[in-house]
């Protein structure tokens, strides 16, 4: 019998008239990394804080580590870690007075703790900065003390929300080398990402959320062939004089099923055998000029990602990010 990490049945979560978790139900195995992925507003975090006891559901229920979320919150603390998106750690403190601080928060005994953090600092190759205040360090060099803060109590289950955020390329492959580390040695990893190639690159299983609920649930390689079929055109084109209006009326072709640019590249789904030749003369006949055109064999996460979502953006200036205290709750947490 498969043993799950985590069990989620019908969890909701309603702030007054909005529903950000709508009936969400999903199984997370044991020693898996599992990605979740949606627009701004979609309810993956709002999710994640449930499912770390930071938030208490408006109805449902799931079990975290084998623990029922609701009447063993005490325990599923115990077994799960958060490296929370903003980092809680204190820029005066060495890092090794940093993990100090958090490993007694977690009554560790003291020479087990000491093992503890020259193990993690190992991990990360951070030995020679153990006795160096966390201010004199760069961004990537804090974050790779925050995911091992989270490692302190030796979770079962370790969540990720949004770990490279920020980071530059290099500290980002590194972040994404100390994950898959953390998962070979039996940690359950949750992720969640807007990066579409981390969480292709990462997750053995990813779930699409929109709207508070599963689009779409599978491995990467099988949520990226439910459009790649005969009947799918993807391809890739630059326009030199793009505009949002172009963009606009491109996206309201019923052919267009997925739309991505960067500048004045485009990136195109579409459906139909004649697709390819109306986005062309639609380009055309509002005064677009095509310098290149090429075709795409194999469609991307990020096409099935706009294509489950569709292709409007979703602003929400009026939330705020989540904030975490030093003991990683969230006071005044807001819908993301």
């Amino acid at each position: 019998m498969t043993e799950y990490a985590i069990e989620v049945n019908k969890l909701t979560k309603k702030f007054d008239d909005f529903t950000a978790v709508d009936n969400l139900s999903l199984n997370v195995d044991e020693g898996e990394i599992f990605g979740f992925l949606g627009p701004n507003g979609a309810g993956k975090s709002t999710t994640i804080r449930m499912l770390c006891t930071l938030s208490q559901p408006t109805s449902g229920n799931a079990k975290v580590a084998g623990y029922d979320l609701m009447k063993d919150h005490a325990m599923v603390r115990e077994n799960i870690g958060l490296v929370a998106e903003k980092m809680i750690m204190y820029d005066r403190l060495t890092a090794s007075e940093n993990l100090r601080f958090f490993g007694k928060l977690y009554a560790i005994p003291k020479q087990k703790l000491e093992e503890r953090i020259d193990e993690l600092l190992e991990l990360v190759n951070m030995q020679e900065w153990k006795n160096t205040q966390i201010s004199k360090f760069s961004t990537g060099m804090k974050q790779r003390i925050n995911v091992i803060r989270a490692l302190l109590p030796d979770p079962k289950i370790l969540f990720m929300d949004e770990p490279t955020l920020g980071l530059d390329p290099q500290t980002t492959f590194s972040i994404r080398d100390i994950t898959r580390d953390i998962n070979k040695s039996g940690v359950t990893v949750i992720l969640t990402t807007h990066a579409m190639t981390e969480a292709e690159a990462l997750s053995d299983r990813v779930a699409i959320i929109d709207h508070g609920q599963i689009a779409a649930l599978d491995t990467p390689h099988n949520l990226k062939k439910m459009i790649s079929t005969s009947d799918t055109t993807i391809f890739s084109t630059r326009i030199t004089n793009l505009t949002s209006q172009l963009i606009e009326k491109i996206k309201s072709l019923e052919v267009v099923t997925a739309v991505a640019h960067d500048n004045y590249d485009l990136k195109i789904s579409a459906s139909g055998s004649d697709s390819l030749n109306q986005i062309i003369d639609t380009i055309r006949r509002e005064g677009g000029n095509i310098s290149s055109i090429v075709n795409t064999a194999e469609s991307t996460l990020e096409d099935v990602f706009l294509t489950v979502t569709g292709k409007d953006m979703r602003d929400h200036a009026n939330e705020k990010s989540t904030t975490y205290n030093s003991h990683g709750q969230t006071p005044k947490s807001r819908v993301r």
